[in-house]
């Protein structure tokens, strides 16, 4: 190919550059194009990132040194809890009753 160009006159060659520069500015237009109607089904779509609510979850353990601490099973065991655990209680002790 390079052996061609060599080959070529100037005008030949300025011919060729108007046909590229014609050629790739078409492309970028229709590139720009499919680029702008994507972004527009992309700003169109709902918002992935906002997560959806959860119904709150009710307290399940009390402690009772202190009744405004609880637990709703969940997670990782409070503090006040693993310490009456290793004391020997049981989880159930700490269950709050329904009522």
């Amino acid at each position: 190919m390079r052996s061609n160009l060599n080959l070529m006159s100037v005008d030949e060659l300025w011919s060729l550059h108007e046909q590229t520069v014609t050629l790739l500015a078409s492309k970028m237009l229709e590139e720009k194009a499919q680029l702008e109607k994507r972004l527009g089904q992309l700003q169109t779509a709902p918002d992935l990132r906002t997560r959806r609510p959860y119904p709150p979850v009710l307290p399940k353990f009390r402690n009772p040194v202190r009744p405004s601490e609880t637990w709703a099973g969940r997670g990782k065991r409070p503090r006040w809890l693993l310490a009456q655990l290793q004391n020997g209680k049981k989880i159930e002790d700490f269950r709050i009753r329904a009522s």
